[in-house]
């Protein structure tokens, strides 16, 4: 087994960063990032806490955060399953990366900043929806702004409209597994409707 334990060890398997690599990368979004960022309706959030790490799918029916200055960002926390995982994790350090996703393009705009989790009445009402608003808020402080490879999207084919999921678990098979005795098919039947009635 051969374990890399130095940065000089693992710097020497590679070669030097491209140029363009580096000099994308910006402190602010830009009116071009702005631009992209808008477009996601799905992003990863990225929080690490004294309990671990946490990576969590964030995704809105219009743009998943909402931009309100070149170094700020605003991301509803719509209901979920009240895990609170990437929330504790923001409270305790508020250190985040959020990788926006746009159907049909092959690159990602990743985001390193920092967040807090915020309840001021004037951010929920910004996200008010025939009276429905997030819990919570999370509030980015832009660090950092830069797209990211597109080869990882090619090699998957993640946008070339093939299903895959014929024949995968489901989330009632996964809780079946964790306990013999639960009704996995029974979950499985009943979540569309449960879905539609808390999506919000």
């Amino acid at each position: 087994m051969e374990i890399i334990t130095t940065i000089s060890e693992l710097e020497a398997l590679y070669d030097n960063a491209s140029p363009a690599s580096l000099d994308k990368v910006t402190p602010v979004i830009t009116p071009m990032y702005r631009t992209w960022i808008e477009a996601s309706r799905f992003c990863i959030l990225s929080t690490v806490g004294t309990e671990g790490t946490d990576a969590t799918p964030r995704g809105d029916d219009g743009p998943v955060v909402r931009i309100t200055d070149p170094k700020t960002l605003l991301m509803p926390d719509w209901r979920g399953n009240n895990r609170m995982d990437s929330l504790r994790n923001i409270v305790r350090d508020g250190r985040v990366s959020l990788l926006f996703l746009v159907q049909g393009a092959n690159i990602c705009v990743r985001i390193n900043g920092l967040a807090e989790v915020r309840l001021d009445d004037d951010l929920l009402d910004q996200f008010d929806d025939k009276g429905r608003k997030p819990r919570s808020v999370i509030v980015v402080s832009v660090a950092e702004v830069y797209s990211q490879c597109a080869r990882a999207l090619m090699r998957a084919g993640t946008w070339s409209g093939e299903d895959h999921s014929a024949g995968l678990p489901t989330v009632g098979d996964f809780l079946n597994e964790a306990e013999a005795d639960f009704d996995g098919a029974a979950y499985d039947a009943a979540w569309g409707d449960r879905a539609e009635k808390t999506m919000w």
